[in-house]
């Protein structure tokens, strides 16, 4: 099973919008994670024609706010290759509905179902820090390899002026360190607990990270 998913994987990787130079595609860090995949006998999310759906769908030049998640929903049927994303049929994961109880409090609107597929083509990169999950098993693939494209691809954003950078919980934040190292002008970085309901209540409610990211940016942006 995870033979055929490694494999379906590479085919699904031949068109990453933009991205294809990073390299982790060019330079053996794919070789490695598809090496780590094939062993793992255990059913993997999401699909593997949607692991690279955030960068399929937000170019580089495109990217205005960068939203880093931790891994997909290891439910079967929820992950879609967008970090707290799910299809519109589905029901909103706890995460995801307290992301918008708070862009209700904030802004005042909130998307109709869970597909954030139109924050994406916004400009708005929905990235988790490992591509692929184990069904059931959170955090499973943290350490497959997927860091070092995820590094890649925030090292990209980073120097670019104006970016604005979401970062929920402990496991974004521990990104800072690399975004400051290069970052370009007029960057706005809004740090949180994560909306998680384990953590929703200790400083995530209340935040407004949406004005402010609309504020900075001049438009709004999360429709």
């Amino acid at each position: 099973m995870s033979v055929a998913y490694a494999n379906a994987l590479r085919a699904a990787a031949n068109n990453p919008s933009g991205w294809s130079d990073l390299p982790f595609f060019t330079d053996g860090g794919f070789d490695a994670v598809l090496g780590e995949l094939r062993d793992d006998a255990a059913q993997i999310l999401p699909p593997p024609q949607t692991v690279f759906a955030a960068l399929q769908r937000t170019r580089p030049e495109n990217v205005r706010v960068v939203i880093l998640g931790q891994d997909p929903y290891p439910t079967p049927g929820h992950a879609n290759g967008l970090a707290f994303s799910v299809a519109p049929d589905i029901k909103l994961p706890r995460s995801l509905a307290n992301i918008y109880k708070e862009m209700d409090s904030d802004i005042g609107t909130y998307p109709e179902n869970g597909d954030l597929s139109t924050w994406a083509d916004s400009g708005v990169l929905l990235l988790n820090s490992a591509l692929t999950v184990r069904a059931g098993e959170a955090g499973s693939h943290a350490k497959v390899g997927w860091s070092t494209l995820v590094d890649q691809v925030l090292m990209r954003v980073r120097d670019m002026n104006g970016i604005a950078w979401l970062l929920w919980g402990r496991n974004a934040q521990a990104k800072r360190k690399l975004i400051d190292a290069g970052r370009g002008a007029n960057t706005l970085i809004i740090e949180s607990v994560h909306p998680s309901p384990l953590s929703a209540s200790r400083g995530f409610f209340g935040s407004k990270p949406f004005s402010q990211i609309e504020a900075h940016l001049g438009e709004k942006i999360f429709q």
